[in-house]
């Protein structure tokens, strides 16, 4: 028996006035289709076949799912044919009916829905008490009994003043739901093939049709426009702040705080207002993050202090302190109790434990040493208009302020450039220099 699932995104969300596919749309750095189908998988669903339309079948090969193209935009019901269409057939399957523009439902719910989906059931549906007035579908019940589901377009005032509405996520027994899409038809307002006519099929047939009440409707409201994606951004935002605060984070205001999912922050860890933490960052322990500061892609050690700074794809070493306004980038690497200070750039470069940068430097394409205190206004110049250039600086150095080092170079231990020192040879361990160009002054003790 296997569990499958079909996820409904062939629609052309015209309404988010986008040449990007609506399912495609960041949602807290990762697309809205990539929360269902995460969602799908930790819900145990074996295989998952999207129904897209001609805008979005090439653009999902990330997502590793089968793809089915709607050319037309016939109705949930013709998109699920469609989808049928493409599948072995399992006389035992189950089968999710889902959005690929939920991105808020809860793995634990797909589960629930399946877990409903007993032997003599067809059919199990979500419901959610919606605020009014609503688009959703509306649950007309007879006897407490589910009887239909009726499209808004297609309802009477009465039918719209019920206020228990249908989620549109659905578990089905595959062999029920295969013979009932062949007896949908689309007389209708739309004229489309409703896949919600099946209930009253299903209840026609003495089929057992079962409802499953959603405490809270935010985790099955849709997105449609960007104002229902702004929403959900500060949906999701709120859940993964309160997720991590739960495991033992301080976020000083969740509402200025922005996450990404996947992230791992350590306990008592600090964050302070107007922070952002993305693209699978690893936050240690103890560690003081903001305000005012961007963090992606990078791992972060132990009583790591951060503050009105951004850093991409580096790693920071235990009790180094950055900031503020410090730029880390391109595969920097910087050692235990490095001080990085204002307006200091370093790009895919390593220092070593207890160097300091603490002023307006560029250090690019760079191996700094041990104890090596580069002064302010120090610049590795890296580029010659064509090529990277590597500039190696060994331990208990002194960079001089100002000093312009021109690579490849390399600088042995110990060694001192004075302040405005234009530095276009190697200078030997020990050495003192000094002048545009850079001369020998003799031995430092």
């Amino acid at each position: 028996m296997k569990t499958r699932a079909i996820l409904l995104a062939a629609g052309k969300g015209t309404r988010m006035k986008s040449a990007l596919p609506k399912v495609l749309h960041s949602l807290c750095g990762r697309p809205l289709l990539w929360y269902v189908v995460t969602a799908l998988r930790h819900a145990g669903i074996d295989e998952i076949i999207v129904v897209a339309n001609e805008e979005l079948q090439g653009k999902l090969d990330a997502f590793d799912v089968r793809t089915v193209l709607q050319k037309e935009q016939l109705g949930t019901g013709h998109a699920v044919k469609i989808a049928l269409d493409a599948m072995e057939q399992d006389a035992d399957g189950k089968i999710v009916v889902a959005s690929g523009d939920m991105p808020l439902v809860p793995g634990a719910l797909y589960a629930e829905v399946l877990a409903a989906l007993a032997r003599d059931v067809a059919m199990v549906l979500m419901t959610a008490k919606m605020p009014m007035p609503s688009n959703f579908g509306r649950i007309i019940r007879k006897d407490a009994a589910i009887e239909q589901i009726v499209e808004v377009r297609d309802a009477t005032s009465e039918q719209l003043a019920v206020d228990e509405m249908n989620a549109g996520v659905y578990a089905f027994a595959e062999s029920a739901l295969r013979q009932v899409v062949e007896q949908l038809n689309n007389t209708n307002a739309q004229g489309e093939y409703y896949l919600t006519d099946a209930v009253a099929h299903f209840v026609r047939d003495r089929k057992t049709v079962l409802p499953l009440l959603v405490e809270d409707h935010r985790h099955v409201l849709g997105i449609n426009d960007r104002v229902e994606l702004a929403d959900a951004h500060a949906q999701l935002n709120a859940r993964l702040c309160h997720s991590h605060m739960l495991a033992g984070v301080t976020i000083i205001d969740p509402l200025t705080t922005y996450l990404e999912p996947e992230l791992q922050i350590g306990a008592d860890t600090v964050i302070y207002p107007n922070t952002h933490i993305g693209r699978l960052s690893d936050i240690g322990r103890g560690c003081v993050v903001g305000p005012n500061t961007r963090i992606s892609a990078s791992v972060l050690d132990d009583d790591v202090h951060v503050r009105e700074s951004v850093i991409f794809d580096s790693h920071i070493g235990s009790g180094t302190t950055i900031g503020p306004f410090a730029h880390i980038r391109g595969g920097a690497d910087l050692g235990q109790n490095v001080r990085v200070g204002n307006f200091v750039e370093i790009k895919k470069s390593r220092l070593a434990k207890g160097a300091k940068a603490s002023h307006l430097s560029y250090l690019g394409d760079a191996t700094i040493g041990e104890d090596t205190n580069i002064g302010a206004g120090t610049i590795t110049c890296n580029y010659d208009g064509q090529n990277k250039h590597q500039t190696i600086i060994g331990k208990n150095v002194r960079i001089g302020s100002n000093t312009s080092i021109i690579a490849p170079r390399t600088i042995g231990d110990g060694a001192l450039t004075g302040a405005s020192s234009v530095v276009t040879h190697d200078i030997a361990p020990g050495e003192r220099v000094a002048g545009n160009p850079a001369r020998p002054l003799g031995k430092r003790r």
